[in-house]
């Protein structure tokens, strides 16, 4: 029994959820060996979200929700830690005084800044790279030029830039719009907001059928994909917010409900990341209430495959919440509960 419980374990994430000759899809497996021990006796909370920079080295942004019992044997982690391609820590940093506890998403800019989202205070910030200077905020007080390095500044915008719940951001390479997803509480904005790069309000739209709006990208063909949770679908716009066509990301509970309702349990369309070829070919999709990864053809919207499974063995998630896809067609998950970051790797075919 034990021999087959390992087999198991090491073959679960590299196996698709259909053949490879019928889907041409990856299959996908996981590397034991990625990240190598944190320094420090370091001690991680939930995972928000993670992204690769134009090195491919990983970013990754701790919430730091640890409880305080779990300090007895270790330290607590820094909010940001940036892991290179062997999966050693090369930086960390985070203030506090400047952070939000509650961190979401992060997206590299052409120029290799970082910006970053976080829910409840409402803000978007840029860092440089190595995290030692905060060039911009934007957020619930207004959009302020904070290049000194301080939250302070002076309020350029006071209204219409203000945030509920910034769930994802992404900036568009061509002219340097901003692009936000505010409204990751059912009681916030709901919409996609837009703007320039000094951060004044340009325009909003509010998807359809959104609850929650939790996270959003732009492909290299310039249209807006954004995440509707609970709707079980990507939805596709253009840049000036016209509904162009759904993705849908169906899911079915593999243990029958009692009372024959499905439950959700986060989402099926938590999260998204694009494979790196200029097509950007595949999407891969964070599905929360079937806790794997779907891979989907982009242009058709066909599901190719999957990998995953609910679990805290290797290859397993609790809580998917973050993707990212780096230069080589790696898949980086962080796991909210799960409280890791796990790289996935191309199998050999």
């Amino acid at each position: 029994m034990k021999i087959l419980a390992v087999f198991a374990a090491l073959t679960i994430a590299a196996w698709p959820a259909a053949p490879l000759a019928q889907t041409g899809a990856p299959r996908y497996e996981v590397d034991r060996a990625w990240p190598k021990p944190l320094p420090d006796r370091w001690v991680l909370g939930g995972l928000g979200g993670v992204c690769v920079d134009a090195q491919d080295h990983v970013l990754v942004l701790n919430r730091q929700d640890v409880l305080e019992g779990d300090l007895n044997a270790g330290h607590l982690a820094p909010s940001i830690i940036e892991l290179d391609a062997a999966g050693a820590v090369v930086n960390s940093w985070g203030d506090p005084a400047l952070l939000d506890p509650r961190l979401h998403s992060c997206f590299f800019d052409k120029d290799n800044a970082v910006w970053i989202a976080s829910s409840p205070s409402g803000m978007v910030q840029r860092y440089s790279h190595d995290g030692s200077t905060l060039l911009q905020t934007i957020g619930k007080k207004g959009v302020f030029d904070s290049s000194d390095g301080t939250a302070k500044g002076k309020a350029l915008n006071s209204n219409a830039a203000r945030f509920f719940m910034p769930s994802s951001i992404v900036v568009d390479p061509q002219n340097g719009d901003v692009y936000v997803s505010d409204g990751e509480s059912a009681n916030g904005n709901r919409r996609i907001a837009v703007l320039d790069k000094t951060g004044a309000f340009l325009r909003q739209w509010q998807p359809e059928g959104m609850v929650t709006v939790h996270c959003m990208t732009i492909g290299n063909d310039g249209l807006v994909y954004v995440c509707n949770r609970e709707g079980s679908r990507i939805q596709v716009y253009d840049k000036m917010g016209r509904f162009l066509k759904n993705i849908d990301v169906p899911w079915k509970p593999y243990t029958a409900p009692r009372d024959g309702a499905p439950k959700e349990s986060g989402g099926s369309a938590v999260a998204l990341a694009f494979s790196r070829d200029a097509n950007q070919r595949l999407m891969y999709v964070i599905n929360q209430n079937n806790s794997q990864i779907e891979i989907i053809e982009r242009q058709t919207g066909r599901i190719l495959s999957s990998f995953g499974r609910v679990g805290h063995s290797p290859g397993e998630f609790d809580q998917p919440h973050g993707i990212a896809v780096d230069s080589k067609g790696n898949v980086y998950i962080a796991d909210n509960r799960g409280k890791r970051v796990q790289k996935f790797v191309p199998a050999a075919q």
